[in-house]
């Protein structure tokens, strides 16, 4: 019999793919939102301009969070879960506060990879 503890027990590789999704947005807009984060915070300096030459890379980070985002999807949605043989599965209210999560991650991630496109209304 299995214990309230086993069936909740979330899965560590959703949580790898937000984490992964997350570190591959933020390396994608390094090069727009690390400038912006350091002038608003007073440093300034010649060297901030080597920020910027991680716009050759922003292209991968791009893909590889996309890429991130689809496996979390499929994991959330189009894997069923698989409860047989002593396997644990996540109760319906621990799968409902995932897929929020999630979806509230992906939100703020796609914001973050739109960054460019929208930094230059914070400059005015």
């Amino acid at each position: 019999m299995k214990t309230e503890q086993e069936t909740q027990t979330p899965s560590k590789e959703t949580s790898w793919l937000g984490i992964g999704a997350a570190l591959a947005a933020i390396g994608a807009s390094i090069c727009c939102v690390g400038p912006l984060l350091l002038l608003s915070l007073g440093i300034g300096g010649a060297w901030m301009s080597t920020l910027t030459s991680m716009e050759t890379v922003r292209p991968f980070f791009f893909v590889l969070s996309l890429i991130f985002i689809g496996l979390g999807y499929r994991k959330l949605y189009l894997i069923p879960d698989d409860c047989e043989d002593g396997a644990s599965c996540a109760v319906p209210e621990v799968k409902q506060r995932q897929r929020m999560i999630f979806w509230i991650g992906s939100a703020l991630i796609l914001l973050l990879l739109a960054f460019p496109w929208y930094a230059p209304l914070f400059m005015t």
